[in-house]
């Protein structure tokens, strides 16, 4: 049964890493949550290490940047794993072909300008028009604040025709800026899968960002076991199925994308509202919190 917790600190010792969500968990894409920075804060003054583990689809230097720019204190955590990582290095490495047709905003050009210095002698990718391309590659809508998947049904049938292979660099449906819910590449992916076509994942809930978040933890102070790590976020088909597919203890963070769900209070979930909507989905995270703090 799952656990409801009011503090990171109630869990905290029997972890020496914690890979922990982003959006919804520690900022809501304006500003960051204060008492979760301190929390991740004090967790690495105890002798932690914490891995920021997104979905952004943009490579870590662009998301440490956006971090930088909402004032999201550095010394909150170690390392930036993205989704933005994983999916550029299956793209470099030709997952889609080296022809790719780029659906997503201008804001994600450092997907294909950001080249990590291992991966820069591999051959280059080019981004073309959809009618030249042999795969697509989808970092969210072209504009995320007033397009839905449905605006890519065209594209997406014509790509389909052509049999071209789409690779998300987010796996997230939706997430909430602000006070306002917008689409993700994970939304336009699922769109092209209902329509026959293939959906390429990288990101959470999906093996290789847990790799490259060992591979950063290895690199900033040691591997860490499994069981000594915790997965921390508030997506149950992401940031907690994937790190309970992983064999990794999670904490769900219940006051983001589905806060609704567990009553008025979204700092204090109602534990039986919680425990009913958790068994209906057949997943029991190791612990939950309102919000982490």
């Amino acid at each position: 049964m799952t656990r409801l917790i009011e503090t990171l600190a109630e869990i905290a010792g029997p972890y020496d890493a914690l890979l922990c969500d982003l959006w919804g968990c520690l900022h809501d894409g304006i500003a960051p949550f204060s008492d979760a920075v301190a929390a991740l804060e004090s967790f690495r003054d105890a002798g932690g290490r914490v891995v920021l583990l997104t979905n952004a689809p943009r490579p870590h230097g662009a998301v440490r940047a956006s971090l930088d720019a909402i004032g999201l204190s550095s010394d909150a955590y170690d390392a930036v794993v993205s989704s933005g990582d994983a999916a550029q290095e299956a793209m470099l490495r030709g997952a889609v072909g080296r022809r790719v047709h780029h659906i997503g905003p201008q804001k994600d050009d450092a997907f294909f300008d950001d080249i990590p210095a291992a991966l820069r002698d591999l051959p280059a990718v080019e981004r073309v028009a959809l009618d030249r391309a042999e795969g697509i590659v989808c970092t969210g809508p072209f504009d995320e604040m007033t397009e839905t998947p449905q605006d890519y049904r065209a594209t997406f049938l014509m790509a389909k025709q052509r049999g071209l292979k789409l690779l998300c660099a987010n796996p997230d449906l939706v997430v909430d800026y602000g006070d306002r819910r917008i689409y993700c590449a994970g939304a336009l992916a699922q769109l092209y899968e209902e329509m026959g076509g293939e959906s390429l994942y990288y990101g959470k809930p999906h093996p290789p960002i847990y790799d490259m978040a060992r591979r950063a933890l290895a690199a900033s102070g040691g591997a860490v076991d499994d069981d000594r790590l915790l997965a921390v976020g508030d997506g149950i088909a992401t940031d907690i199925a994937g790190g309970m597919a992983e064999g990794i203890d999670t904490l769900f963070v219940t006051g983001g994308l589905s806060w609704e769900a567990f009553g008025p209070d979204r700092d204090h979930p109602d534990p039986a509202l919680l425990e009913a909507w958790l068994e209906a989905r057949e997943i029991s995270p190791t612990a939950a919190i309102g919000r982490l703090r």
